[in-house]
């Protein structure tokens, strides 16, 4: 069962498909944020299965595989799982920062600065004044400044609570996120990027749908859309001692639909790129 539902509203739906034994894959931030009382903090309103929440997989298979295989296992046995696709934001800007983080490459206990930049449809398909082509169409703008509820989960994917500035970005584009993501390098970490792109490529050899790009390249939307791969480009300020990662993805793609039938594909034990080999037709 796939949900594409405001949150709130899986939090109805979800409990009573996983007891009759289903694999539900929900697509909103009903069970994304495991700390209940962050939820409530950032979606004003109390989260009402806590305990299901608890039992949920993380869907970035790229970050969280274990909890994935953990879920195929149960499900193998015939019970009900549950995976919290992660959003789109968060995608883009976890693939690009996690290695980085993961590493030991990232200063401690200091700010990382997000500037990231979706297409409309990161917005839904609702008319609003903000994305009725009569506003869109030929404008940049920035929105949920310092507010914005993806925040609280790229801190919990990362692991950098409290210390994320993200500001996300609206472009006059249908569809495709690019994320920058500038990160303090540690006193003892390299500074040299190809030794940097070489530890990514590493951690994502065995990444079906990630690719990191060579020295002197960076991503575009253009090269991703459409499809479920995310496209990662690194470059470091030596001056400023900072790492500079950028990640591309399709937000209708990597960033929702066609991670969660990744994500669906693992816990039933498909192969991974089963469906997700091919390219999406245009919005329309």
């Amino acid at each position: 069962v796939f949900l594409a539902v405001p949150h709130t509203a899986a939090l109805a739906m979800a409990p009573r498909h996983v007891a009759r034994g289903a694999l539900v894959v929900d697509l909103s931030a009903d069970f994304r944020l495991k700390d209940p009382a962050v939820y409530e903090q950032w979606y004003k309103t109390p989260h009402t299965e806590p305990e299901l929440l608890a039992e949920a997989a993380f869907g970035l298979p790229e970050l969280f595989g274990e909890g994935l295989a953990q879920a195929a296992e149960k499900r193998a046995t015939g019970e009900g799982v549950l995976v919290g696709c992660a959003g789109c934001y968060p995608t883009a800007t976890s693939l690009a920062a996690a290695p980085a983080i993961r590493l030991g490459l990232v200063a401690p206990e200091v700010p990382i600065v997000v500037d990231a930049i979706s297409g409309v449809t990161g917005a839904g398909k609702k008319c609003t004044p903000r994305t009725h082509f009569c506003f869109a169409d030929e404008n940049f703008e920035a929105y949920g400044v310092a507010t914005h509820r993806h925040t609280p989960e790229i801190e919990q994917i990362l692991g950098i609570d409290g210390r994320l500035v993200f500001t996300p970005h609206l472009a006059p584009a249908n569809r495709g996120l690019l994320s920058t993501v500038n990160l303090p390098l540690a006193q003892d970490a390299s500074t040299d990027v190809a030794e940097i792109i070489d530890a990514y490529q590493k951690f994502y050899v065995v990444s079906s749908f990630v690719t990191v790009l060579g020295e002197g390249q960076m991503p575009k939307t253009t090269s991703v859309v459409g499809t479920n791969r995310a496209h990662i480009g690194l470059a470091v300020n030596k001056p400023a001692r900072m790492l500079i990662a950028i990640g591309a993805i399709d937000n209708l793609g990597k960033g929702a639909a066609s991670q969660a039938v990744q994500c669906a594909n693992i816990v039933c034990g498909l192969p991974e790129t089963a469906g997700l080999e091919g390219f999406a037709l245009p919005v329309v």
